[in-house]
């Protein structure tokens, strides 16, 4: 199978704090009968050294095969990254082999998968998997190795991390369980920390511990992190940054305050009229009508079209492109015909 193109000239955003740019990442899926699926399609983004950075959107909106892009974890195949760049600190990831590109991954960038009771293995002990990844990336020895991952263990909140590293996974709840990959990912000081859906399935009081516990763990670690999630609440508990992600693609990106107040894509503003208020008696939530389209088979204007309220002809012809309408708030709308301001006709 052929390399990705990759986009070799720098981009102008690669500034000193500049931790992880992402720059016209198109992944597809290939399934058969001349099917392609546009699962990401030209994403762009960027994250600063100690930043926390939400990518929302609906399910299926290609959030979690941006994710696997950027650790190169796309099965392959059916799965191809076909065009883009991917930088960690201005090292290319696309061009390292396999063998460079998983000492990458645990030791530069750690992930916190969706379902940790399917991404632990149910063979082997807590403390045999939080070892594993100290001895191939930190070269400990066993003894030293168990030693550091019962400590791991306290850090995230274990009170008996000595009982704990002998026990396996189906001995622990649902929360006891992300804990553990949360001590997995962290274990050797990643630059970036990855956290895909971190607390679904959790009850509501878990969640919240969870989150603490990543944005503490984020502090002592000094690193970055890219939170994928749906949940709007939990976007405005702990990210910095905002990134809306619709049929494959990113539809609008602020910091989370001017996302909140200055709402600017239709998407973005239904997303957050789904969301209970305690301050507002409503018998029954906004929704977004209809549904996603398929990824491949998306119409050839605007992906949101069919379900926007304010579809203009334009938008059923022609695909907006990501504007910046003002200082780091971007925008991929036809009402937003220029910079400064709405569609006025």
């Amino acid at each position: 199978m052929q390399s990705p193109q990759v986009n070799k000239e720098p981009s102008t955003k690669a500034l000193e704090d500049q931790l992880l740019e992402v720059n016209g990442l198109k992944t597809n899926f290939y399934i058969g009968k001349g099917k392609v699926v546009q699962a990401v399609d030209d994403v762009s983004f960027s994250i600063r050294k100690g930043e926390t950075v939400a990518l929302v959107g609906e399910s299926g909106s290609g959030k979690s095969i941006t994710s696997l892009s950027i650790i190169r974890l796309i099965p392959s195949p059916p799965g191809k990254i076909v065009e883009g760049s991917i930088r960690l600190e201005g090292k290319e990831l696309l061009t390292l082999s396999e063998d460079e590109m998983c000492k990458v991954r645990g030791n530069d960038i750690g992930m916190i998968f969706q379902e940790p009771m399917t991404s632990l293995d149910p063979v082997f002990t807590i403390g045999n998997q939080i070892a594993e990844s100290l001895m191939k990336h930190k070269k400990l020895k066993k003894s030293a190795a168990y030693k550091e991952a019962i400590e791991l263990l306290k850090i995230v909140g274990f009170a008996r991390a000595e009982e704990v590293i002998k026990e396996y996974p189906h001995q622990l709840s649902g929360g006891m369980r992300q804990r553990v990959m949360i001590a997995i990912a962290m274990s050797c000081n990643p630059k970036l920390l990855i956290a895909d859906e971190p607390t679904t399935a959790l009850d509501v009081t878990v969640q919240a511990q969870i989150l603490n516990l990543m944005v503490e763990m984020k502090d002592k670690f000094q690193s970055s992190i890219l939170l994928i999630t749906h949940d709007m609440g939990v976007v405005a508990e702990v990210a910095d940054r905002v990134l809306v992600m619709y049929g494959g693609q990113i539809v609008e990106e602020a910091p989370v305050r001017d996302l909140f107040i200055d709402t600017m894509h239709p998407y973005t503003t239904a997303l957050l009229k789904s969301i209970p208020n305690i301050d507002v008696d409503l018998k029954r939530l906004d929704s977004i009508l209809g549904t996603a389209p398929p990824a491949h088979d998306f119409p050839r204007g605007c992906r949101f079209a069919a379900r926007c309220k304010h579809v203009m002809e334009k938008c059923l012809e022609e695909n907006p492109t990501l504007v910046e309408i003002k200082p780091n708030h971007k925008v991929r709308c036809h009402l937003y015909e220029h910079q400064g301001g709405l569609y006025s006709e």
